[in-house]
């Protein structure tokens, strides 16, 4: 009798505490994540989708200009071929290699949109300026979409490393942390624009 007594007083205390240990709230913080990142995505596609536009409506101005066209098409077929998922999240090398193909592509397009420098024409063609403003605004959704998935990812690894949800990340999930998006490989380095050889 002693035995069920003992039991009737812990299993409420069983109840009580298992949902302070994660059961709820590392799967919630982990689909947030999903989310945020599903958001970046769509960024990114926007972007890859508005580029070829922005490439055709060039083409018949700056035919010259054929190395900043071949390059611009190349880096966004390069970023499109890197696919990364919510179950890679948690890959350093996976989430790096995607992160470096984007940035690829982000430093191709600016030399694209300077080329409105170059050609006077250019610069009154409506298609490219409102190619271009669309570009830049997307540019502008992905830093907000890489921060907001950067803070998911911080409040999901602080999530799954605290008493007392890392009891329930480790033992009922296996949580691993998720990867935050860093600077890219040569982010830093501002990319070299030159139309001097034009005429």
């Amino acid at each position: 009798m002693t035995g069920l007594r003992r039991f009737g007083l812990l299993a409420p205390l069983a109840a009580f505490s298992l949902p302070g240990c994660g059961l709820n709230s590392v799967p919630t913080a982990e689909e947030n994540v999903n989310a945020k990142w599903g958001n970046l995505q769509s960024e990114y596609q926007r972007r890859s989708d508005l580029i070829p536009n922005l490439v055709e409506t060039v083409k018949g101005y700056a035919k010259q200009e054929s190395g900043v066209l071949i390059a611009v098409t190349q880096a966004r077929a390069d970023a499109g071929r890197v696919q990364l998922s919510a179950a890679d999240l948690d890959d350093p090398a996976k989430v790096r290699a995607f992160s470096d193909a984007q940035s690829r592509l982000t430093q191709a397009i600016i030399p694209l949109q300077r080329l409105q420098e170059a050609y006077p024409d250019l610069k009154s063609n409506q298609n490219f300026l409102t190619l271009q403003s669309q570009i830049e605004g997307t540019e502008n959704s992905i830093l907000v979409a890489r921060r907001d998935y950067n803070e998911a990812v911080q409040g999901y690894n602080t999530r799954i490393r605290t008493f007392p949800d890392a009891i329930g990340a480790k033992v009922f999930y296996g949580a691993k942390p998720k990867v935050p998006f860093e600077a890219a490989t040569k982010a830093q380095d501002a990319p070299k624009v030159d139309f001097g050889n034009n005429g």
